[in-house]
């Protein structure tokens, strides 16, 4: 366990691993390499039954700061990244979730921190989060809350943001009216890069495990604006995406084809439209009358028809 100096500054990193190959030793260098000033680190990978030499390669160069804990299956993200928790040094300030299939630039750790540290407002943070496979913002990172409208607008009318891109009414599900450039509050962001207050998320209680696979990352974003607390997205540096390498859903390592299997990507696509149910279902119903409900419940299952033939046929 990393020790506490007085007013050192801890930052605690969890890294769930789960199949991503030399990924994993990839964003370990990553983090190795990083100026962080003053600020003191410990990284905790936590692993989710992977089957593949993730592990073994992070292990030749893992440092003294790192632990490794098994979880002998796959929890899901919510209980996986959860598992971490009880293992975290009690000192520590902040804590890092952090994805296996990312790398740090030199200064995004610190730049980060800093930007917590003279800011007390901001209670959690993200940072600009670039897909290597376009080599583009990653557009989950700054986004608002699936609203059914804003869902509706996504989904089903995808040309009303190309059309009005700076008006909010049609542009609430990536917030895409707005700049992305500036430092601004926002209600959610993607769960790859997601930086806390340590006593913030032991208020809201966490990760939500009624979630497997996709959607807690909104859910706990909920959680923060619910009880108060405020998320802000931080542009000023980054971190690199190799989004969908276990998935299935996406490409993995820059522009290699994904390796997983027809039915890895099925089960992705229906994981995917049953977050938005147990999302719905946990935080929204109550604010529409029964009939709306009935709509959206219909929405959600066109959706997940539409996910499921695409990842069978195309």
């Amino acid at each position: 366990m990393t020790k506490s100096p007085k007013n050192k500054v801890i930052l605690s990193i969890i890294i769930l691993n789960y199949n991503p190959h030399e990924l994993l030793k990839n964003c370990l260098l990553s983090i190795y390499g990083s100026d962080l000033k003053n600020y003191l680190l410990e990284i905790l990978i936590t692993d989710n039954g992977s089957t593949d030499d993730s592990l073994s390669l992070a292990k030749t160069i893992a440092q003294k700061n790192t632990r490794f804990f098994l979880n002998h299956k796959n929890l899901g993200f919510s209980a996986g990244n959860n598992s971490a928790i009880k293992y975290l040094n009690p000192d520590s300030k902040y804590v890092l979730f952090l994805n296996g299939d990312t790398t740090v630039e030199k200064d995004t750790l610190c730049k980060i921190i800093d930007f917590m540290e003279t800011h007390p407002e901001v209670d959690a943070t993200t940072c600009y989060v670039n897909l290597m496979l376009t080599n583009q913002l990653q557009p989950e990172c700054h986004r608002g809350f699936p609203t059914p409208w804003n869902a509706f607008c996504h989904f089903f009318l995808p040309f009303l943001p190309k059309l009005f891109p700076h008006t909010k009414l049609f542009n609430g599900y990536f917030l895409g009216h707005l700049d992305y450039t500036k430092i601004q509050k926002i209600d959610c962001c993607v769960g790859a890069f997601l930086l806390v207050k340590k006593t913030v998320g032991d208020k809201i209680g966490w990760w939500n495990e009624k979630y497997f696979f996709y959607g807690e990352d909104i859910d706990f974003c909920y959680q923060l604006k619910k009880h108060g607390f405020n998320l802000y997205f931080y542009p000023d540096c980054r971190v690199n995406h190799f989004q969908g390498y276990s998935s299935g859903l996406a490409g993995g390592v820059s522009h290699q084809k994904s390796q997983s299997s027809r039915e890895t990507k099925i089960r992705s696509a229906r994981a995917s439209t049953n977050a938005m149910r147990i999302f719905y279902r946990l935080n929204l119903i109550n604010n529409y009358p029964p009939f709306f409900q009935w709509v959206v419940w219909r929405g959600i299952d066109i959706l997940e028809t539409y996910r499921v033939f695409k990842a069978k046929y195309l």
